[in-house]
């Protein structure tokens, strides 16, 4: 099964991930979530299959996150957060239909490989 790489070409994190995928012989199919940002519905399959709360899941440097009073707590909250701004999406994340993970560090992306479940 394909893993699907929500990726920002612009991240060295990201860079680094798919590198690794590509290195290990895995079919990777690359989401660009920038160009083609994520839905709620995706965004919440999405979340189902990681193993992080909301709070890992934005990135609280970006410049819109100031602007935004949100509970980190509140998935719906985060969900909307990241439909409105899909820059605050914390990156790469690797999603096999199965499981997700957040690359950090990048080397985590590898764990779908050697799921058994």
């Amino acid at each position: 099964m394909p893993i699907t790489l929500y990726h920002n070409p612009r991240c060295s994190k990201s860079r680094q991930a798919l590198a690794l995928l590509q290195e290990k012989g895995a079919e990777v199919t690359i989401r660009r979530y920038l160009d083609q940002p994520l839905g709620e519905e995706e965004l919440r399959d999405l979340m189902s299959r990681l193993d992080a709360d909301g709070e890992a899941l934005i990135r609280t440097q970006e410049p819109e996150w100031a602007s935004l009073d949100i509970d980190l707590q509140d998935q719906e909250q985060v969900i909307q957060a990241l439909v409105a701004h899909p820059r605050l999406l914390e990156r790469p994340i690797a999603d096999d239909g199965k499981r997700a993970v957040l690359g950090r560090p990048p080397e985590d992306v590898l764990a779908l490989l050697h799921a058994d479940d």
